[in-house]
């Protein structure tokens, strides 16, 4: 089915490359599951880039972000490897994710990572 969740990410090219011009996406309804409970933990992942050649196309985006509903991970490292996939397709000049994971424990984790492209 077309809207199953897939871990392929998709771009197209950039309309307009000579220019710098950030991209803002939010995406509230993050979940993966904490890999020592395998309870659900929630987030709202923000997204900034400014891109090159390539921009991420929203669809893909969003199935990709379903593929981590079964996968175990602790907060750090998903939002690093998130970043690091968006970051390999799309080459963006800078790129921000910033993913604030709901409360766990009466405790509140963001976790933010940027890449610096060439």
């Amino acid at each position: 089915m077309p809207s199953d969740p897939s871990p392929i990410l998709e771009t197209f090219e950039n309309p307009n490359p000579e220019r710098d011009y950030t991209i803002r996406m939010e995406i509230p309804e993050f979940t993966c599951l904490c890999p020592k409970t395998g309870q659900p933990d929630f987030a709202t992942l923000k997204l900034d880039y400014i891109p090159d050649r390539y921009c991420i196309e929203l669809k893909s985006l969003k199935l990709y972000v379903g593929s981590y509903r079964d996968v175990g991970g602790f907060h750090e490292a998903v939002t690093n490897q998130i970043l690091g996939d968006l970051a390999a397709v799309a080459e963006p000049r800078y790129m921000r994710l910033t993913a604030h994971f709901n409360v766990r424990g009466g405790i509140w984790t963001t976790v933010e990572a940027e890449h610096h492209g060439q």
